[in-house]
């Protein structure tokens, strides 16, 4: 599901579900202490999204490795690549690509559900707001105000590896298309430079189906 809204250059490998092993691989050692002293939920839901991603580099040619989480939970891949992992209840997704293909990548899956009463207001600027309300009309099956905080966290994971500092919610005005499945993020603040270039603008992709809210960004390398 994770794939229609990547490049095909992009590995991506998502589940429905959890898993405890995948070719004989569990969690590396690494892994293991940073969830010893975590409940079974968040334990399946840390091992699921690693298999995932150890299953996506595979299809890069590149062998399992440890993933362990550091600041802000962003991970080191392997040189040379990038990546992006997301989980939530029911869902496991993981995507990777060689630089040449993306300087940096985030996805993010959500519950096609409504964001908890006062989240909205932290999350989106007035003219977002408006939008989603427009939007909303046309599309009433989806809830979009959980898929602008979906898309706000693709943002960020793209942002994050880049640039190693925290951006605000309110620091990208995004914008949906509706017909075209697309999204794109205007920052507010200077964005990160990449081969000398700076990104003021993030393009995504976003989808629905099957009771969530898928969205990515990819930036070109």
């Amino acid at each position: 599901m994770i794939d229609s809204v990547l490049p095909p250059e992009v590995a991506a490998v998502s589940v429905f579900g959890d898993l405890s092993t995948l070719d004989g691989h569990g969690l590396f050692p690494a892994e293991e202490a940073k969830i010893a002293q975590s409940v079974p939920r968040r334990r399946a839901e840390f091992t699921t999204v690693r298999l995932c991603a150890r299953r996506a580099l595979g299809r890069l040619g590149l062998p399992p490795v440890p993933l362990v989480p550091g600041q802000r939970g962003a991970v080191e891949w392997p040189a040379g690549v990038t990546g992006s992992m997301t989980h939530c209840t029911g869902f496991r997704a993981a995507a990777v690509a060689r630089f040449e293909v993306a300087a940096s990548l985030g996805i993010d899956a959500e519950p096609n559900e409504p964001l908890p009463e006062g989240v909205l207001e932290v999350v989106a600027l007035p003219r977002e707001r408006a939008a989603i309300a427009t939007l909303a009309r046309q599309r009433p099956d989806v809830h979009w105000d959980r898929l602008l905080f979906s898309a706000k966290e693709s943002v960020f994971k793209t942002w994050y590896p880049l640039t190693r500092r925290e951006l605000d919610f309110t620091e990208a005005e995004l914008q949906f298309d509706l017909g075209a499945g697309t999204f794109s993020a205007r920052l507010l603040t200077p964005g990160p430079v990449v081969a000398g270039r700076r990104h003021g603008t993030f393009s995504g992709r976003w989808t629905a189906g099957r009771g969530f809210v898928l969205t990515a960004v990819v930036l070109p390398g």
